[in-house]
């Protein structure tokens, strides 16, 4: 072969190689967010593994996390048994979402921030449409400046199936976009202006628009009675969505190359809009990630990031000085105690250059990723064979009767209400994985809703017995952060039953009393 041939043919080769590489980095992206060791990306594997030991020290209870840097996961890991397919509840997250659905209806022309959110409810208004209503805009809903106190969220979704007519028939009492007081009955509205202006639901809406770009898929949304998203809770992603949803507004709106979401929307959604805590002294302000000031339905964060935010630690966190994005799943009583370990342990993993490689490091923190577990029940001692039917008194949650049968191995549990049994299996030292049609714990429980599309539950559940007259039992409902736990003292022919759902934190316990059925 010439030399001139030889050296075409070696360009056609590099051309082909790079050609493919790209091919392959595109294709990826579009499937899954490419991988990285951490060092390589500037991430230090010893300081994330420092994060998942304090986090399994504190009192926080994880569920999963995924960390990106320059646009590649350095760290993802379950809580066993919580998984990488799950789709998992995101409450308040959820409002993020709804305000890219707005983004997207601005960028068509559908709407714009400052339309009046009476005109697009003539149907719905109170007799008296006073000042403050009329003046109400889609920007006041989506900075949380309503001007409403107290926040109509505890009211309406319980009390009405009409929930557009009850959250403006709400008095609105300081001038909107004056106070900021968190409201998602005004993320419900949006919800519904978006429904409104073209016909579908913000779920649907968004399906061509952001989750079909990024490669979301098997996402699903609540719904209230009038056929509308819930808007401001209700959403259910896996982790990895999470973080490709971090990874888009990080990007400035970009994927793959191309400008899914316009880059002015994501500036305008992203900074500050609004004090969230005015008057407060800077020193409160600068420990705390709730007094940096509220966006379009995102937070501002410390250390310039900001973030979507869902009750009991549903996160994707936004840090562009660090081109890093953190997606969290967990269930805490103290958010801020889990963003915290963020701030002390991951940021200062990031370095601004790729750090040398370390496999021991490296290979520490997959073993640790691995083997993250949230510990089932077990036995202590076992008392053998159970097998008796209680019928309890009236009680708040209306089961008539408990039946239990037990063995060494397993127990099998049926709960009785009305003319419907639920039957639960459960192991003692591991999670046992099953589905029900029985709705589990949560914020929103008894809103007005249609939760059929929830339905089937999954649930994994676990018991143990400690001594031979205490048996508890545990049902994780795992697209959820939630738990119950029931624990059953057996005295005679007697059952006393302790009901604790896992975000009460041991308060408000539900008591079942009951006679075994002979």
């Amino acid at each position: 072969m010439s030399a001139n041939r030889l050296s075409a043919f070696k360009r056609f080769l590099l051309t082909a190689c790079l050609s493919l590489f790209f091919t392959a980095q595109l294709f990826a992206q579009k499937q899954g967010l490419p991988v990285s060791s951490p060092e390589a990306q500037g991430v230090s594997s010893a300081g994330i593994d420092s994060f998942l030991t304090a986090a399994g020290r504190s009192k926080n209870e994880f569920h999963s996390i995924m960390m990106l840097r320059h646009g590649k996961v350095v760290a993802r890991g379950w809580w066993n048994p919580y998984g990488p397919t799950l789709r998992h509840s995101l409450y308040s997250c959820s409002k993020s979402f709804t305000s890219t659905a707005i983004g997207f209806a601005v960028s068509e022309k559908r709407i714009s921030v400052n339309d009046k959110v009476v005109s697009f409810f003539p149907g719905s208004l109170p007799d008296t449409v006073k000042p403050y209503l009329a003046e109400l805009t889609i920007k006041d809903l989506l900075t949380m400046s309503v001007g409403q106190d107290p926040d109509p969220t505890g009211k309406v979704p319980f009390s009405t199936d009409d929930w557009i007519k009850g959250m403006l028939a709400t008095p609105i009492l300081n001038k909107p976009g004056s106070r900021f007081l968190y409201n998602s009955m005004a993320t419900f509205t949006l919800s519904a202006i978006v429904q409104k202006v073209t016909g579908q639901k913000v779920v649907d809406y968004l399906k061509p628009r952001l989750f079909d770009p990024l490669g979301i898929k098997g996402m699903d949304w609540e719904i209230n009675k009038q056929g509308i998203n819930t808007g401001g809770w209700g959403l259910r992603l896996k982790t990895e969505d999470l973080a490709k949803m971090g990874q888009l507004y990080l990007q400035k709106g970009m994927w793959n190359g191309k400008q899914v979401l316009p880059e002015e929307w994501v500036e305008e959604a992203t900074t500050f809009k609004i004090d969230n805590a005015p008057g407060m002294p800077q020193s409160k302000k600068d420990s705390s990630d709730w007094m940096q000031g509220y966006c379009y339905q995102f937070w501002r964060c410390r250390h310039n990031g900001f973030r979507a935010d869902g009750a009991f630690g549903q996160y994707i966190i936004v840090l562009p000085d660090e081109d890093a994005v953190i997606a969290i799943t967990s269930e805490t009583a103290n958010m801020q105690d889990e963003l915290n370990l963020v701030w002390q342990y991951l940021l200062p993993a990031m370095h601004p250059q790729a750090l040398p490689a370390n496999k021991s490091a490296e290979t520490a923190l997959q073993q640790h990723l691995a083997a993250l577990k949230l510990p089932p029940l077990q036995n202590s001692n076992n008392p053998g064979s159970l097998n008796k039917t209680f019928r309890l008194e009236k009680n708040d949650l209306n089961i008539s009767s408990i039946t239990f049968k037990a063995d060494k191995n397993m127990c099998r549990v049926t709960l009785k209400k009305g003319a419907d049994s639920y039957t639960f299996d459960l192991t003692s030292g591991k999670w046992q994985p099953g589905e029900t049609q029985l709705p589990g714990p949560g914020l929103t429980a008894g809103a007005r809703e249609d939760f059929s599309l929830l339905q089937p539950y999954k649930v994994d559940c676990s018991y143990g017995w400690s001594g031979d007259k205490t048996l508890q039992l545990k049902f994780r409902y795992i697209e959820s952060p939630h738990a119950e736990t029931i624990t059953c003292h057996f005295n005679g022919e007697k059952l006393n039953a302790d009901v604790e759902y896992s975000f009460n934190y041991g308060a408000h316990k539900i008591e079942l009393h009951g006679d075994e059925v002979k």
